[in-house]
């Protein structure tokens, strides 16, 4: 894969570190917007990394300029990692404004970074999208409606891309993962049977797969990723 880059965003979070060593290693230009600078983030030779609001279309604009910037290796893929988790009561106890906080948090990056980059794809001719929705998008659980409604939005916009996209020389994959075994998960849910949680470890190598020319005949896939949970 020399010669190529890719766009991570979320980057920096539990499943990211995961997935940015993943393509590291197989050669890739790894380029990762953050919201905010962070100590030991300096740059290096194969990941750039920069400060950027996903949420703001001309913040997302600039970063995919960036990852799309060196001739030597054209943007060929993008990996919608960013997103988030929040818990609340039955749909008649949620604010509204909780249930759209979850669509802002994992829907509106992942539509304007896969927006911004299709152009830049589409001119690479082998391009690709992998988006991270969640296994409550197929099965939700109570409490989480705004979280379950918002990785279902996921799915639904990645498998339009899929078809939107498909003769134009882009696919679009979604990997489903069950509860990631991270730092963060493991602080909120202690009690938890850790061993049955998919690792970011096991993750990484399937969004690396899925971004490759290996999985070239594959788009409008939904690949669960769900460790033994």
């Amino acid at each position: 894969m020399v010669g190529r880059s890719v766009l991570v965003t979320g980057g920096s979070g539990g499943l990211g570190g995961a997935v940015v060593s993943a393509f590291v290693e197989a050669g890739w230009r790894v380029v990762v917007p953050e919201r905010k600078a962070r100590p030991g983030s300096e740059p290096a030779a194969d990941v750039v990394r920069l400060v950027a609001d996903l949420s703001d279309p001309a913040d997302v604009a600039r970063a995919v300029e960036v990852a799309a910037g060196e001739p030597a290796a054209p943007l060929r893929a993008v990996v919608n990692l960013v997103g988030g988790y929040a818990s609340g009561g039955l749909v008649h106890e949620t604010p509204v404004e909780d249930f759209e906080r979850m669509l802002a948090v994992n829907l509106r990056p992942t539509y304007l970074v896969t927006q911004a980059a299709l152009p830049h794809l589409m001119s690479a001719g082998d391009g690709a999208v992998v988006c991270v929705s969640a296994r409550a998008a197929v099965a939700p659980f109570a409490g989480a409606a705004g979280y379950a409604t918002a990785k279902a939005a996921v799915l639904a916009f990645a498998n339009t891309v899929a078809v939107e996209y498909r003769h134009r020389g882009v696919r679009c994959n979604t990997v489903l993962p069950s509860v990631i075994d991270t730092p963060a998960n493991r602080a909120a849910q202690p009690d938890a049977d850790h061993s049955r949680w998919v690792t970011p470890a096991e993750i990484a190598p399937v969004i690396r797969f899925l971004a490759s020319a290996d999985s070239a005949p594959t788009s409008g896939a939904t690949v669960p990723v769900y460790g033994r949970a």
